[in-house]
């Protein structure tokens, strides 16, 4: 087995892994309450799932068949490519630990659910979107594993995307939770862990 043939094996089982989790939790978070997508604003509705889904296709071609996407690949030393495989480790963890914590609160928009509540607790005692922050390390841990600069610019603009969303969602919670998440957006970062 060659160092390509490594890095795609980790990449499908990490996939493997992770990928049941998260539609677990999509599952269980369903309520079929109507959210309403439109207030994340046209921009974001038409360009973040298109470019999502373009950098997931891209994903899945090269756990099918790296030879599929060789146009986009760029020489990395394979020190780099084992960097990778120690953020999507750190990044599997961090989706993990938010997902148990998000619960019910899980939407895949900015909206706020009827019966939603503030969550302060696992990860989010220190972030306040920390499953953006594991997206944004998975998406560079995919990135350097497979060698691909297509994955790394989807994700990149994926994630500006999702940073920019982030300002109409803080208000939604701020509009919900009033003073409570005012307080909290004092005490944590938004991304990282306020130092």
């Amino acid at each position: 087995m060659n160092d390509d043939q490594l890095f795609q094996l980790i990449l499908l089982v990490g996939f493997a892994i992770i990928m049941p989790i998260g539609v677990y939790h999509r599952l269980r978070s369903r309520t079929g309450e109507k959210l309403d997508r439109r207030q994340e604003g046209w921009f974001i509705l038409v360009t973040l799932r298109p470019i999502g889904i373009a950098g997931m296709l891209g994903l899945i071609a090269y756990l099918i068949n790296p030879a599929w996407m060789a146009w986009a690949a760029m020489p990395l030393p394979v020190g780099l490519r084992w960097t990778g495989v120690g953020l999507g480790l750190i990044a599997g963890w961090l989706v993990i630990w938010t997902f148990r914590n998000l619960g019910k609160n899980l939407t895949d928009t900015v909206v706020t659910r009827k019966e939603h509540t503030l969550v302060i607790t696992g990860p989010y005692r220190w972030v306040r979107h920390p499953f953006y922050t594991s997206g944004a390390l998975a998406l560079l841990a995919n990135s350097l594993i497979a060698a691909n600069w297509f994955l790394f610019v989807t994700g990149c603009v994926a994630i500006l995307l999702l940073v920019i969303r982030t300002r109409k969602e803080e208000e939604n919670l701020i509009a919900r939770f009033g003073d409570d998440y005012r307080n909290y957006m004092q005490r944590t970062g938004r991304f990282v862990p306020r130092l």
